[in-house]
C-alpha cells in the first residue's frame, strides 16, 4: 500500500491564495480585487501572493487558465449537436470548474482588457478548433462566435446577473431551449 506524501506547506498556501484569487475575481471582477483581499482571504501576508505568482496580472492569469474542451465530444450525432454543446457549456458552469475560469474571466472581461484578451484567446485557440472538429472547418470562425454569442450570454444572465426565471430554469429545460439556438448555429 502506497501512502500518498503530505503536501508540503507551501503547496497549501499557494493553494489558498489561488482559491481566494479566484473567488475574489469571481466576485469582484479584475479591477475591484487587490492583492491584499487575496492575502487576507486566504489568510496570508501580500508578499507571498507576490512571492507565488510574481503581480495581480500573473495571478489573474494563472487563476483563469480554463480548457473549454475537456469533457466535449467531438463525434456528435448530428441531430443532438446542439444539446450536447447546451448540456456540455453547463457541465462546465456547475461542475467542477465553476469556481475556476469562466466565471471569473466574464465577471472580469467587462472592466479588464486582460480578461477581454483571454477571452478572445479562449475563443481563437479553443472554442473555433473544437467546433470545427465537430461540424467542419468550413465556416467554423463564424459558428463559434454565434455559439459564443448564446452560451456567454446565458451564463450572464444565469450565473452573473442570476435573472429569474432563467436562473431558476431547470437544466433539462435550458438544454433544449438554448440546444435548439446551437443547434440552428452549428448545423444551418
Amino acid at each position: 500500500m502506497t501512502i500518498p506524501a503530505p503536501i508540503k506547506k507551501s503547496e497549501r498556501t499557494k493553494s489558498a491564495i489561488l482559491a481566494a484569487a479566484r473567488a475574489a475575481f469571481t466576485e469582484k471582477g479584475y479591477e475591484n480585487t487587490t492583492i491584499r483581499a487575496i492575502a487576507a482571504a486566504a489568510e496570508v501576508d501580500p508578499a507571498l501572493v507576490i512571492r507565488y505568482f510574481g503581480s495581480k496580472e500573473e495571478l489573474f492569469a494563472v487563476a483563469a487558465d480554463f480548457k473549454l474542451s475537456a469533457g466535449f465530444p467531438v463525434q456528435v450525432d448530428h441531430a443532438e449537436i446542439g444539446r450536447t454543446l447546451a448540456d456540455n457549456y453547463l457541465r462546465l458552469w456547475e461542475g467542477d470548474q465553476q469556481e475556476q475560469g469562466l466565471p471569473l474571466l466574464l465577471r472580469s472581461a467587462a472592466s479588464s482588457e486582460q480578461a477581454a484578451a483571454r477571452i478572445r484567446e479562449i475563443f481563437e485557440k479553443q472554442t473555433v478548433p473544437l467546433i470545427a472538429a465537430i461540424s467542419g472547418k468550413a465556416g467554423a470562425s463564424e459558428r463559434a462566435a454565434l455559439v459564443v454569442s448564446q452560451t456567454l450570454g446565458m451564463a450572464l444572465c444565469r450565473y452573473i446577473l442570476k435573472i429569474p426565471p432563467l436562473a431558476n430554469m431547470p437544466r433539462k429545460k435550458l438544454v433544449e431551449a438554448i440546444g435548439k439556438t446551437l443547434q440552428r448555429y452549428m448545423t444551418e
